[in-house]
């Protein structure tokens, strides 16, 4: 399961994933909430219809963050143990 999950993310088939692939991958359903294409996930667009809006910008960044949480030996890549540990 892992292995399956890793080479849908793993776009350049290195055996890893970089930021860019994790941050592509988890951010699908941002591109599908965000119906009028700006780039910003206003109220109505959020589950629920409530909170504040979501940029691109601050949804990408809070990927970043958790995968440096689990690029647990800092190569600035995720292995396939990485990838399905849970972030610290």
């Amino acid at each position: 399961m892992a292995r399956h999950y890793m080479q849908r993310m793993d776009k350049d088939g290195d055996a890893r994933v970089s930021l860019a692939e994790y941050q592509d991958w988890m951010g699908y359903a941002f591109s599908r909430m965000d119906r009028d294409g700006n780039g910003i996930l206003a109220a109505a667009e959020l589950p629920g219809g409530k909170g504040e809006p979501v940029t691109l910008e601050a949804h990408r960044a809070r990927l970043a963050a958790r995968f440096q949480r689990q690029d647990r030996n800092g190569d600035g890549h995720l292995d396939a143990v990485e990838l399905t540990a849970p972030p610290r």
